[in-house]
């Protein structure tokens, strides 16, 4: 795992934007297109803000997959993740060659998980984007994780501390209000990537991000198993990483 620290959220955006610019437009040249997984919600907004702008890329050759989303909620839904992606990134840029959302509304959730199974299945990823939940989630795969599902998406029971995360991000208006299950990537679906950025701004992050590179790799932190990733890039900005003891990831700090 190769950590990038920078001193803002900006800065922060740029150097993983540049970054995946770089990864897409290689498997653009040497495949004629690049398949992505989005990561939607507060933490992620200065980078997807960066790539909606970024005129490097021809977004026509992009297919994107969807990462997770509430079940029970209608795209119109303000916490809608498949209405964030729109609004926020697929509506800012050109015409996406595929987008493949998850439809977290449908009367039945095992068919929508095999359904947009079915589609991924026959692509491999060359980038997935990801964050670092508060209680260390990887997508909507909260403590304790299933590390061993090979279904490439699952339904998931969301934890008091994931449900309370979105009501603080100003999702909802309470935890009652919040979902109790979703519709998430698996694990093992996300390690399948090709490379991942998993970009983690704030101070509220930071005891996730310790508990992610100071203890074992496990499912209690399922955002651990990144590091077992041959080729995964963790941005993080001053506050996220403020936690750290070790002094050696100092040395990726980025002055600007």
């Amino acid at each position: 795992m190769e950590i990038i620290i920078a001193d803002n959220k900006a800065e922060l955006a740029r150097i993983a934007g540049e970054k995946a610019e770089e990864i897409i437009n290689q498997a653009i040249q040497d495949n004629g297109e690049a398949k992505i997984i989005v990561a939607t919600g507060a933490s992620q907004d200065e980078l997807i803000g960066y790539l909606a702008k970024s005129e490097n890329i021809d977004w026509s050759k992009v297919i994107f997959f969807h990462l997770d989303e509430y079940i029970g909620i209608s795209e119109n839904h303000p916490a809608s993740f498949r209405r964030y992606l729109k609004e926020r990134f697929i509506h800012k840029v050109d015409d996406a060659k595929e987008v493949h959302y998850v439809q977290g509304d449908t009367d039945n959730p095992e068919e929508e998980c095999q359904r947009i199974s079915s589609i991924i299945a026959d692509h491999d990823i060359d980038i997935a984007f990801v964050g670092i939940g508060e209680n260390g989630h990887l997508a909507f795969n909260d403590p304790p994780a299933d590390f061993e599902t090979t279904d490439p998406y699952i339904i998931v029971d969301l934890d008091e501390r994931c449900r309370m995360q979105q009501v603080n991000e100003g999702c909802f208006l309470s935890i009652d209000k919040v979902p109790k299950r979703a519709i998430s990537m698996s694990v093992q679906q996300i390690m399948k990537s090709k490379n991942i950025i998993c970009f983690v701004p704030d101070l509220r992050k930071s005891e996730a991000v310790k508990n992610c590179l100071e203890y074992k790799v496990s499912n209690i932190n399922p955002s651990s198993i990144l590091r077992e990733h041959p080729s995964c890039c963790l941005y993080l900005d001053k506050f996220a990483s403020s936690k750290l003891k070790t002094e050696d990831y100092r040395k990726f700090t980025v002055e600007h």
